[in-house]
């Protein structure tokens, strides 16, 4: 009996798009350079206020949007690698999933905290680069430049790779859940919650996340 399953909730959802179309602007921005540096700081600004939230989403959110359904142990890994899964495995985010979610969020904050330190010592540095010393400064913005932004790309080209091997080699459409929210399962579990409430909580922490980093640039400036 197939069992339809709300998995990602709609904040979940907004995050992962604008989260996609901000890494765009990102990589645009960065290769055109010159006047187009000051749309590279609003999206990066940007991408810091969606992971604050997710990191905070990551805690209240959605059942299969939190930490703590998808925070496997070693040896849940290592079974579901041999072919030995559990269903809830097939619902959010599987073992191998869970690893590319967490690298993510770690590169991606890893990047924007290197951005924020940068200065590339013509016409560009980062709103808290003054606050740190030069060679703070140089280290981050090689790391930014070179190795960050190179491990970013590898991540979602991964990430992209891992669903065309999903929908080819497996007949699973990963894409669809996260456009609409919703997945069918022969596995009768609980769904996320997703109502009014819980996207009015989701609207109030991001524009809290969001009101932290223009604070933050606004009083490094």
């Amino acid at each position: 009996m197939s069992h339809k399953v709300r998995v990602w909730d709609l904040p979940t959802r907004c995050f992962h798009w604008v989260l996609v179309l901000c890494l765009i602007g990102l990589l645009a921005t960065s290769q055109i350079g010159g006047d187009a540096m000051a749309w590279h700081f609003r999206f990066g600004y940007a991408v810091l206020s969606l992971l604050l939230f997710r990191l905070i989403w990551g805690i209240v959110g959605g059942k299969w949007s939190r930490f703590s359904s998808f925070l496997y142990a070693p040896a849940t890994i290592l079974a579901y690698i041999q072919g030995r899964s559990r269903p809830e495995h097939s619902i959010g985010h599987n073992p191998l999933g869970a690893g590319s979610v967490f690298a993510m969020l770690v590169f991606l904050l890893l990047q924007v905290a290197s951005g924020l330190v940068s200065d590339d010592e013509i016409a560009t540095a980062g709103p808290l680069s003054r606050l740190v010393s030069s060679a703070v400064t140089s280290t981050a913005t090689t790391y930014h430049t070179t190795a960050g932004k190179l491990m970013v790309i590898a991540l979602v080209l991964l990430h992209i790779g891992a669903i065309v091997f999903y929908y080819l080699k497996k007949r699973e459409n990963l894409v669809r859940p996260m456009l609409v929210g919703d997945k069918d399962t022969d596995n009768a579990v609980a769904s996320s919650r997703d109502d009014v409430g819980s996207r009015a909580l989701a609207l109030l922490i991001f524009l809290g996340c969001a009101a932290l980093v223009a604070a933050m640039v606004r009083l490094a400036g």
